[in-house]
């Protein structure tokens, strides 16, 4: 049993997923788009709604010191995001790298932990946006009631904006990527505009004495507050949800990671800052801090204009979030570990539109009936739980497949990912014990559900993996296919059946009897592996098809299961495809 769920998925079987048909995602997005992906993720919720709840609550003006701790723990988790994204360009962010590193049963609670995290963030998000448009319609004049703006909890009876615009974004994600992309580079360009005029005009009403005392509830404080404020950094994972819809995901993904993160760190340092000196921050404690603070200085118009910027910046936010969690969604669904009918495309629209308003409902749901302080907390476990895993990963496959190809390489291995865990731990330890049980209590419905349903179901359970199609048939012995004729070299190799105890395919070890090595199409836009056979066993030597680096492909020779792999520039064939 512990085999089974400590079963890794190979690298090469996650790309061949993503070439089935019936899962086919658009490639439509470029570095420009991501980097407005990530920025229209980062800069939202953190800066416009809890700057001021940390302020008010944990930090104090240290909340400057919060959002660098934070920014700190972001960055190392950057690189190792960027190492992974640029390898594994697969939708499902975390759940997808841990399943390739870790094993099924930890891929399962982290996947499990992402619909907690971009579910209940884009909750917490929505409820931001509800109330910036109340403080916007206040300055114009428009009162909404009570009970249609608040929870119960909160006097009210439930938050209609917040639900509105859920519903908005769900139907423009379910029209297209594209088309959500497009918006997104308008918001995220209307957002910084408006973040540039509170500077300015903020910084003309900075009194520092309201900085002191500068951390009125102590270090304590300022750790919580940096685990609070921490899911607001979660752009750079969403940007690599898209994986599977980037044009050159080798290229563009790390640089998207690490552009979004770099801009948004800078712009929440100093507009904290400016905050904090404006008003006091026991003050702050609302959901709009950012126009309230304008407001309480006499700038009213000011606040308008906040108000509406900020809108636009929790709507990016709330877009990409959704988006996030439909993809993880439908990276477990594609792999068996939930209902086959969650990883269906729709053949017009090409995106997954079951998953798609299922994870809006949802959303709708948290965010109409619950309030921010809640939804905040429970958002920053899951990410940070996330974060740990994925950096473990990086070092597990450091050691794994240490000659698969790495666009983009984590430096300083295995320091910088133990950094990142140690942050990440630190920060999850620093959150309310409440917090805690909701979250144990969230992973252990995961597990019932894993066990029950996910272990039987998964296609490494079943055999049904992209890759391994043929599993069962036995070529004749000796029988040879050769590449099409105009390729060069012309390579003579058994694809098929394999027997025995064969367990490395790709640099990844399977583990047990590997029944198929049948490849269903190998073109020079993919990482592939080939064997030549003596009769129906494949003993020695490997060629590996190295193609992902553009160029001239790179034969690697070596033998199966040896830590030698000897490399030879040479041109291999532009198109293989076995017979």
């Amino acid at each position: 049993m512990l085999q089974s769920l400590l079963r890794t998925k190979p690298v090469d079987a996650l790309l061949a997923e993503t070439k089935e048909k019936g899962h086919r995602l658009r490639k439509t997005l470029g570095v420009l788009d991501l980097t407005a992906l990530g920025v229209g993720a980062i800069i939202g919720t953190g800066l416009f709604v809890l700057t001021g709840v940390a302020a008010a609550r944990y930090a104090g003006p240290a909340v400057i010191v919060s959002f660098t701790v934070s920014g700190l723990a972001a960055v190392l988790t950057a690189l190792v995001y960027a190492e992974l994204a640029s390898m594994v360009p697969v939708a499902g962010s975390a759940y997808t790298y841990s399943y390739a590193a870790l094993g099924e049963i930890f891929a399962w609670i982290i996947g499990w932990d992402l619909i907690l995290e971009y579910t209940v963030a884009a909750g917490a998000v929505a409820i931001g946006w509800s109330s910036y448009i109340h403080d916007l319609l206040r300055a114009v004049g428009i009162s909404l009631p009570a009970w249609a703006t608040v929870p119960v909890t909160a006097g009210g009876l439930v938050n209609l904006p917040a639900i509105f615009v859920v519903a908005v974004i769900t139907g423009l994600l379910i029209w297209g990527t594209r088309e959500g992309a497009n918006v997104t580079r308008v918001i995220v360009a209307v957002k910084l505009i408006v973040v540039a005029l509170f500077i300015v005009l903020g910084i003309t009403h900075v009194h520092p004495s309201l900085w002191r005392p500068f951390a009125p509830f102590g270090w304590s404080g300022i750790m919580r507050g940096a685990a609070i404020i921490f899911f607001a950094y979660i752009g750079f994972d969403a940007v690599s949800t898209a994986a599977e819809e980037v044009r050159n995901p080798a290229r563009d993904l790390p640089r998207g990671i690490i552009a979004s993160l770099a801009i948004a760190t800078l712009l929440y340092l100093v507009v904290a800052a400016i905050l904090t000196g404006m008003v006091p921050y026991y003050t702050l404690n609302n959901a709009s801090p950012i126009a309230n603070a304008l407001w309480a200085v006499g700038a009213g118009w000011a606040s308008a204009v906040i108000s509406v910027g900020a809108l636009a910046g929790l709507t990016s936010v709330l877009l990409v979030n959704i988006y996030g969690q439909s993809r993880v969604f439908y990276a477990m669904a594609r792999d068996g570990l939930l209902p086959p009918a969650f990883a269906s495309v729709d053949p017009r629209l090409r995106t997954p539109v079951l998953v798609t308003a299922l994870t809006g409902a949802a959303v709708a749901a948290i965010a109409g009936f619950l309030p921010i302080q809640v939804v905040a907390e429970l958002a920053n476990i899951g990410t940070l739980a996330a974060f740990v895993l994925v950096s473990a990963g990086v070092i597990v496959l450091r050691r794994t497949a240490p000659a698969r190809p790495r666009p983009f390489r984590t430096p300083w291995v295995p320091y910088v990912p133990a950094l990142a865990i140690a942050f990440s731990l630190y920060l999850m330890a620093s959150l309310p014990r409440l917090t805690w049980v909701r979250f144990v209590a969230w992973l252990a419905i995961g597990l019932v559900t894993y066990f029950f349903y996910g272990r039987h179901h998964s296609l490494l359970a079943t055999g049904r993996q992209p890759g391994m199609e043929t599993a069962g048939r036995r070529p004749a012995p000796g029988a040879a296919q050769r590449a099409p004729a105009g390729t060069a070299p012309a390579l003579d190799m058994e694809l098929g059946t394999v027997g025995g105890s064969i367990t490395h395919h790709a640099g990844q070890t399977l583990g047990g009897e590997v029944r198929s090595l049948a490849l269903d199409g190998v073109t020079c836009s993919v990482s592939a592996c080939a064997f030549w056979a003596t009769g129906n066993r494949c003993d020695a030597p490997s060629i590996k098809v190295d193609v992902t680096g553009g160029g001239n492909p790179r034969m690697e020779a070596g033998t199966i299961g040896s830590g030698n792999v000897r490399r030879s520039e040479d041109t291999c064939c532009r198109t293989f495809k076995p017979k």
